[in-house]
């Protein structure tokens, strides 16, 4: 049994108040004292829920793409040093093979003693998506939505997959949304050139998710409100949000946040493979990816994922956007444990959940990840 005394935490409910917290794989009490060995952290110290990252797809050099159980503990030990306890590996638009080959992948990794943040299953970003709103995703391997290819995509994961990401005005997507709705599946909208009436028959479908808001998609128009539009209007929709002042602008934050219910906004990374390694020449389903100063593009110029870290995105839209801290949080870890459906055992402090705790400073620099119990970081 371990604790933290006397400390600020971010107990669910109750907001961020001094008290000690006692856990082993759960969170066993929350009061004033505890005889259990005690992490002791510096002055002003914040002991946060972990970070839930929907939407990543690489860090430390690899990527979810790379197929190999080495590679997943790669990302896993590289994103906890951003406070993440838990991640979804997101694929991309490739080959029925090299698609195939993640899924066995990670259905391998999943079934094995792993460090590092927990894998708790897939997004699967691609193939079905619109050509026109590709973005960063290889042209050739797009395919039409269909029930079948994602039943063998789903059987050779283990029955991992949590979200996929498809444009919802192709042929089959509704038949596929609906699928995934009975099954207990997150559909969404993503890299798609929907238009409001697209997005009204995917919601009645089940639809609930959008991906990475403003990015890949049918932009604001007064006489079309296009996906973006959509995002905006039905509080049905849950908005994924790269936080990084690159893909969307600070006042692009700030509308979406505005319109949104305060439970229906998760921060994602989308980070690729470049995070947490030096700038220079990477790689994305295949395409050479530049990157410099935060910025990670393909040759023409394409934002082709980030390398933003979650507690970054935290500050960013504390800092720039001007989001109340425990709610900015709430955006990394209540709403997108929500989304996942994990929201009973982990995404908050409160007892009985998994000991999943990020520990941050007032420069929102990481100290300390744990998960399940277990310290998986320490700076």
């Amino acid at each position: 049994m371990k604790c933290f005394k006397n400390v600020l935490v971010y107990v669910a409910g109750e907001g961020v108040k001094k008290c000690t917290v006692e856990f082993d794989e759960t969170i066993r009490t929350i009061g004033e004292t505890s005889t259990a060995e005690e992490i002791v952290l510096p002055e002003g110290a914040i002991v946060l829920p972990g970070f839930i990252d929907q939407h990543i797809h690489g860090a430390g050099g690899s990527d979810g793409m790379d197929a190999t159980v080495a590679d997943y503990e790669t990302i896993a030990k590289t994103v906890a040093a951003e406070g993440t306890t838990s991640f979804v590996i997101t694929t991309m638009t490739q080959s029925v093979e090299n698609i195939t080959k993640a899924m066995q992948a990670v259905k391998e990794y999943r079934e094995g003693e792993r460090d590092g943040a927990r894998v708790v299953g897939i997004h699967l970003e691609g193939p079905f998506i619109a050509p026109a709103f590709k973005g960063a995703q290889p042209l050739d391997y797009v395919a039409k939505p269909s029930v079948d290819v994602f039943k063998a995509y789903n059987e050779a994961s283990g029955n991992a997959i949590k979200i996929v990401t498809l444009a919802p005005e192709v042929e089959g997507a509704e038949e596929l949304i609906a699928y995934l709705t009975e099954n207990g599946i997150v559909s969404s909208i993503g890299h798609t050139g929907a238009k409001c009436e697209d997005i009204e028959k995917a919601i009645k479908k089940g639809a609930s998710n959008i991906t990475h808001t403003y990015n890949a998609q049918t932009a604001l128009h007064h006489r079309e409100i296009g996906t973006v539009g959509s995002a905006m209007l039905y509080d049905e929709l849950n908005c994924e949000l790269i936080a990084d002042t690159i893909h969307v602008s600070v006042p692009a934050m700030r509308l979406l946040i505005k319109n949104k219910p305060v439970d229906k906004v998760s921060l994602i990374t989308d980070a690729m493979r470049a995070k947490g390694i030096p700038d220079g020449v990477s790689e994305l389903g295949g395409q050479v990816v530049y990157v410099k100063n935060g910025e990670a593009r393909l040759a023409d110029g394409t934002l082709a994922g980030s390398v933003l870290r979650m507690n970054r995105a935290v500050q960013n839209t504390v800092e720039k956007v001007g989001v109340p801290f425990t709610q900015a949080v709430d955006f990394a870890t209540i709403n997108p444990a929500r989304m996942l459906g994990i929201d009973k055992e982990t995404g908050s402090i409160a007892v009985g959940k998994r000991a999943d705790f990020t520990v941050i400073n007032a420069n929102y620099d990481v100290l300390y990840t744990v998960s399940g119990g277990k310290v998986i970081y320490k700076a």
